[in-house]
Parts: C-alpha cells; structure tokens; sequence
C-alpha cells in the first residue's frame, strides 16, 4: 500500500488575539495508508473536531506547529477550497443549512470544482438516484435545500451521498453517527461501506464516540485521542477495552 496521508506533530490552537491561547491539539501523528480506515475516538473535549477542522483548514483554529502531508504534498499552507479540489473531504458534525440553495445545485457546483466536471442538473439527479435508494432517500431530496429543515439522520445520509459523487481520495469523518438511531446508523454505514466498494483505495479518517459504528465499518486502526494527543493505537480489540474500561484508564 502506498502513503496517502500523513500527520506530523500537528499541534493546534483556536485563532485568537490571546497569544498565550492554550493549544488544543498537542502533537498529533498520524500515517494513512491507501485504502484503511482509521477510527479516532475520545472524550469530550480531547479535540476530535478540531482535528477534523484542522485539517481541512478551518480558520477558526491555527496550526502552531507540525505538517500536513497528503498525496506527497505538504498541505499545512493549503486553503480548505484548495484542498477539497484535490481530493479530502469532510462530513460535518454539524452540517450547516444553506437557504435557498438545493442538493442538486450544491452537488452540481461541488462536483464542478472538485473535478471540473460541469454536469446538467438531469444527468447529475440521474447519478445520485441510484445513491439515493442505497441510502434510503426519497427522490425528492434533491431538491430541498441545503440541509433546511432536514432531520438529523437526512443531513447525515446526505454528506455519505456528497461523499460518493464528489469522490474524494480521503474523507474525514466527523462524528457522522452523532444523533442517529440505530437503523439511520446502519444506513449510513452501509453507504460508507459500499463507497469504500466501489473505490477501494479512498482512505478514511473516522472520529467517533461510540464503538457501534466501528462494528458496521470495521477499521484496520484504532486511536484512542485524550487531551489533544493520540495516547494509544491497535484495531478492534482497542476499541473493546474502551468499551470496557472507559476513558479513565487511558488518561
């Protein structure tokens, strides 16, 4: 397997006039490899969003120190757009409603910058109908806006359908189980698992609380994340201990 991600020592703050603003990330290492799935889960508070939003630019939080490394490339100086543009997605704890604008038109300006594909609205509603039914979505969906009025399981199962048609090579996953009963939850695990299918070499970054989605997805690594540093590593057995001891006995 060849190198698709990596992390180096990646330490974090949240933007700030406060110069001695504590760190939140504090020295995060981290190497995906083409095609695994890596599960990150901690308490609350341990900075699994941040990292998530770190890495993809957010600027509500600043790099203090360490890269970001992603097909080869140093990516640490990299805008979100341009990022995106290059193949790393990812799905929101929180998706954000977008008045006014629908699914269909979101995806069709999404896909166009990401792949300069430029789709009619026909031929991209006949390629996210087949996504649609694996996800259990009415046809209609797509043109709702935004994640307005969406219930939490809809705007979950809608960032997994972002995820198939715009194809990212890396995809960080926020939490997508946050709030999602146990069917919606199988739903949009059987969506991450039949992406992975049909594109076997997508690397997936999962951040998580809960060990149930780690039983649908099955990832190669575990990382337990504990105050800003990753303090543990192993598979599922990992994720069992967690399960079993809590997060006491990792602290």
């Amino acid at each position: 397997m060849s190198e698709l991600f990596r992390i180096e020592n990646l330490h974090a703050r949240p933007v700030s006039d406060d110069l001695a603003a504590p760190e939140i990330l504090r020295g995060i290492a981290l190497t995906v490899q083409a095609g695994e799935v890596h599960a990150i889960m901690g308490p609350n508070g341990s900075g699994k969003s941040t990292l998530a939003s770190t890495l993809l630019a957010s600027p509500e939080y600043e790099v203090t120190e360490g890269s970001i490394y992603f097909q080869g490339d140093n990516v640490t100086d990299w805008p979100t757009d341009v990022r995106a543009k290059a193949g790393m997605f990812l799905a929101f704890q929180y998706p954000q409603e977008i008045a006014g604008v629908s699914v269909i038109q979101f995806l069709r300006q999404a896909l166009s910058a990401r792949k300069g594909i430029d789709l009619s609205v026909l031929e991209l509603r006949l390629a996210t109908m087949d996504w649609m039914k694996r996800l259990g979505m009415d046809s209609s969906f797509v043109d709702r806006y935004l994640n307005e009025g969406f219930s939490g399981g809809e705007k979950k199962r809608n960032e997994v359908m972002q995820m198939a048609i715009l194809e990212p090579e890396i995809a960080i996953l926020d939490e997508t189980d946050s709030g999602l009963d146990i069917d919606a939850l199988r739903t949009v695990a059987k969506g991450i698992r039949e992406i992975r299918a049909d594109r076997p070499q997508m690397g997936v970054v999962l951040i998580t609380h809960y060990q149930r989605l780690l039983d649908e997805v099955q990832p190669d690594h575990v990382h337990i994340l504990v105050d800003g540093r990753i303090v543990a590593s192993g598979g599922m057995e990992l994720a069992a201990q967690l399960e079993a001891s809590g997060y006491e006995a990792f602290r």
